[in-house]
């Protein structure tokens, strides 16, 4: 409880400070405090024991456990004590790339969760397009319409977010938005109320990194622009405080609990740069990254905040508006994240223990509940074995490294449809960003569906396309196009193929002598090559691989990853297949 006690004063003493009022000015009357708890990609990481954050310290690297929906509610319950000015936002990706227990069932339990938390809002993240638009407005609405391969309302019915998405950039055909742009909260009472606006933003690069068929008729506007364009008439429907939910975020070294900006990179930055300084308040995501930075401090004409906190639910923002109501402002924000410590667990890296410098929050029983009757309904079939590992495949979060995991499915994607009856792929190319876990076998070699469900959980079907030598190399070059959508990313290829790359060189001309067995690729020779139909449809920016003929489409990726382990163990494949040859001073 001491612990409790230290780190809600600290949220509301310490943290990130940035006045809006002169220097000297004093409000005419007391302002009222605003309550803002945020989150953001939680990605339906319901159960506990999975997730821990790693603190730097003295001692080193200070593993702690953090996480679970049970234990998430409970820390949301215990932030919102003794403040009725309080509302719950998330800044999207809340679903989707989602653990088995979730994503299974279609996130439906990730959204109930989220109901009983009492979420109040949810910008819409890139992974919420991932089963498309349809389906993603079956999540707002409830229902149990059939728009994928998995059956809707499997366990119970389903009726729908209790919050309200937002998306004030994804812009119709028709000149309207799939979602409402924004909504506006009322706090306190009489002469002392105060209207605070939520804008809800996805990133302007969602199309390029979901299925093309989910967003038909969709347009992803820019969001700066789109802030900016909503300012004034929020303003005259009398908003006191501009709070932006976006889906686009920044990257910093720090602790997350650092409360600093020194550092952050990312795309974050040139949106807050040319955001209408009236915004107080930008609340991000998407790098998965956690921060709480007072912007003022870069940009003095830009005094807004800026936090992130990290993934999976590990960590809630705890931030603070004091707004005068009598000058309709912001007077004073701080903020500060808090970790989510759970239960002790033994992890891939070892035991996982509690620590002493965090509250421990205890579950809540009704998502505890909820979470414990998705999660047997998942286990039989999630603990099905379907092979052996011989050693772990880690994959990493940097996009222009060769990884273990993602060179595995590759080879996994490259022997499923090598014979000539099933296409007679040569080569196999994998976006990193389609990796997401590590796999990690049993202390006896074991594999199960849920550790290659987790590993590729978006339900990719393998498309064979047909490629001149000519376009394999536009394909490969466009990996080093920092100025394509998606920006630089390495592309994981399958055995029997391989290239170097100069990052020295001219746009274009980066790719080094790319072989198959051991030939050169040539310009005029036809090459069989398989995909995702994500990346066939151009995702990530590879919009090369769009103009390719398609020959042959069908086999799931999931599907061709199990028999991969089904035809015997496997062996982790090495990182020797693409060389960095960029001269380094």
């Amino acid at each position: 409880m001491r612990g409790v006690i230290g780190m809600l004063a600290a949220t509301l003493l310490a943290g990130c400070a940035g006045r809006v009022a002169e220097p000297g000015a004093a409000p005419a009357t007391a302002p009222v405090s605003v309550q803002i708890i945020a989150f953001n990609d939680f990605h339906g990481n319901l159960e506990a024991g999975k997730l821990a954050v790693d603190i730097p310290g003295d001692g080193g690297v200070m593993r702690v456990p953090a996480g679970g929906a049970a234990y998430f509610a409970s820390a949301v319950a215990k932030l919102r004590a003794g403040h009725p000015n309080s509302v719950t936002v998330s800044a999207g990706d809340m679903i989707s790339a989602s653990p088995l227990v979730s994503s299974m069932f279609l996130d439906e339990p990730t959204i109930h969760a989220m109901n009983l938390i009492g979420v109040d809002f949810n910008a819409v993240g890139n992974h919420e397009f991932d089963r498309g638009q349809k389906e993603l407005l079956r999540l707002q609405n409830g229902g149990c319409e059939k728009n994928t391969k998995r059956v809707p309302c499997a366990i119970e019915p389903f009726e729908g977010a209790g919050f309200r998405y937002l998306a004030a950039n994804v812009a119709k055909d028709d000149g309207g938005t799939l979602f409402p742009s924004y909504g506006i909260r009322s706090f306190g009472k009489g002469t002392r109320q105060v209207r605070v606006a939520f804008i809800g933003m996805t990133l302007k690069g969602t199309s390029t990194l979901v299925m093309a068929s989910g967003v038909a008729g969709l347009n992803f506007e820019d969001e700066a622009d789109t802030v900016n364009g909503l300012v004034p008439k929020l303003k005259a429907e009398g908003a006191d405080a501009i709070v932006v939910l976006i889906h686009q975020g920044g990257y910093s070294k720090l602790a997350f609990d650092a409360n600093s900006c020194e550092g952050m990179t990312g795309d974050i930055l040139p949106v807050l740069q040319r955001l209408d300084p009236r915004v107080d308040l930008v609340v991000s995501g998407h790098t998965h990254n956690a921060y709480v930075c007072d912007y003022g401090s870069v940009d003095a004409t830009r005094p807004l905040l800026l936090t992130s906190a990290g993934y999976g639910g590990t960590l809630l923002t705890d931030i603070r508006l004091d707004i005068d109501p009598v000058a309709g402002r912001v007077v004073a924000k701080r903020a500060n994240n808090v970790l989510v410590q759970g239960e002790a667990f033994t992890g891939a890296k070892g035991p996982v223990p509690i620590s002493e410098r965090y509250a421990r929050f205890v579950p809540e029983p009704r998502v505890a509940a909820l979470v414990a009757r998705y999660a047997a309904a998942t286990k039989s079939y999630a603990e099905r074995p379907i092979g052996r590992l011989t050693a772990p495949a880690p994959r990493t979060d940097e996009d222009m490294r060769e990884q273990v995991l993602g060179n595995l499915i590759a080879d996994a994607q490259l022997a499923a449809t090598a014979s000539p009856a099933n296409g007679g792929a040569e080569i196999a190319l994998m976006n990193a960003g389609s990796a997401r876990v590590s796999l990690t076998p049993r202390a006896d070699g074991t594999i199960t569906f849920g550790d290659i469900y987790a590993a590729q959980p978006f339900g990719n079907t393998l498309v064979i396309k047909s490629l001149t030598g000519k376009q394999l190399r536009a394909v490969l070059e466009q990996q080093f196009d920092e100025n394509k959508a998606g920006g630089r990313n390495l592309l994981l290829v399958s055995r029997g193929f391989g290239f170097g790359y100069d990052l020295g060189k001219p746009v274009g001309q980066r790719v080094v002598d790319p072989r198959l067995n051991g030939a050169p690729i040539t310009d005029d020779r036809v090459y069989r090559v398989v995909v995702s139909n994500f990346l066939a449809n151009g995702g990530d920016g590879f919009t090369t691989l769009a103009g390719g003929e398609e020959l042959l489409t069908g086999v799931a990726d999931l599907d061709a990853l199990e028999a991969y382990f089904a035809s015997g163990p496997v062996t982790p494949p090495a990182t020797d297949r693409t060389k960095d040859l960029t001269l380094r001073n």
